[in-house]
């Protein structure tokens, strides 16, 4: 599904869900949630959703009710899933795909691609939290570089079915270049697909992976850093739950803080504020973390200046 296709379903969803407001003042909140992951692997970001109604009074259950929906890491599912709460007519919805409902939680410049009119007053009826993953991959692709021979090549994963990824790889490419590495852009777009990315990567003798930001490599997070262990290939990841389940680094904001912060702006909007009055909210602090253990696995000898920079050394 295109991102603009999706904008206008859930657009509409919003005004479905302000006309339902109003004609449920008596009967219990419903907050729809639409997530990318699987529920098994989205605990964390329910438990901090829940965190953040609860600053403004909401309770699941008690006085309030959620309604969960799950891609799975199929953007193909998203449309279905979207005209359900729809239909549902919740009062607010919540979503962490790389698409705007109400309040959402995006890796891309929420303006760049027109989804706000600006980050300060959003306008509308779409705020949310950008937490810039695909602007940061020049910044992890700098990270690697440290970690990684002069002249080696280095190789970016990407989803194909994102609907972000067109354009992507360019800045990263074009910095790969300058810093004199090769570069190669690779393409996966399932599990099989990730299998045989990996088998590539070995042929081309690739010294270090980037990672790009995508729910279905979310959902991967095991295979992908089992993969790279099992080809002793150096990897920098856009969350710290990669490098706590075995990755070597990553770079990027605290996804925690940011299913959060979607839950208290969905709070706010449930206790009577617009969404166009809400700043879209943007990370202020970026968290590399890296693995010593992997480091040592993989060979590596860590540069003083990385040492220097880590906010948490996973031993």
């Amino acid at each position: 599904m295109r991102r603009r296709e999706l904008i206008a379903l859930l657009g509409g969803a919003a005004v479905a869900a302000s006309l339902a407001a109003r004609a449920q003042q008596n009967v219990m909140s419903v907050i729809g949630f639409l997530g990318d992951l699987a529920p098994d692997t989205a605990t964390l970001a329910v438990s901090m959703f829940r965190q953040g109604i609860a600053e403004f009074g909401y309770d699941e259950g008690r006085n309030v009710a959620i309604e969960y929906r799950w891609a799975e890491g199929r953007f193909d599912r998203l449309p279905a899933l979207a005209a359900e709460l729809v239909e549902r007519k919740v009062n607010v919805i919540a979503t962490f795909v790389g698409t705007i409902p109400i309040v959402f939680s995006v890796g891309v410049d929420p303006v760049a691609v027109g989804l706000v009119a600006s980050l300060a007053r959003p306008g509308g009826n779409l705020t949310g939290v950008t937490n810039f993953g695909t602007a940061l991959l020049p910044k992890r692709l700098e990270l690697l570089s440290e970690l990684v021979p002069p002249n080696s090549a280095i190789a970016m994963l990407v989803n194909p079915n994102n609907p972000a990824a067109p354009g992507v790889s360019t800045p990263v490419e074009e910095l790969a270049r300058a810093k004199g590495l090769q570069f190669h852009l690779l393409n996966a777009g399932s599990e099989t697909e990730i299998e045989t990315a990996f088998e590539m990567l070995a042929q081309l003798r690739v010294g270090g992976l980037v990672i790009t930001p995508d729910p279905m490599f979310n959902s991967r997070d095991s295979q992908l850093v089992a993969l790279a262990a099992r080809y002793a290939v150096p990897t920098i990841y856009y969350r710290r739950e990669f490098v706590e389940g075995g990755g070597l680094i990553s770079f990027g904001p605290s996804f925690a803080a940011s299913f959060r912060q979607v839950g208290v702006y969905a709070g706010r909007i449930l206790k009577g504020a617009k969404p166009a009055d809400l700043p879209v909210h943007q990370p202020t602090k970026f968290e590399l973390v890296i693995n010593l253990k992997t480091a040592k696995a993989l060979r590596l000898t860590l540069p003083e200046s990385l040492w220097a920079r880590a906010d948490e050394v996973i031993e």
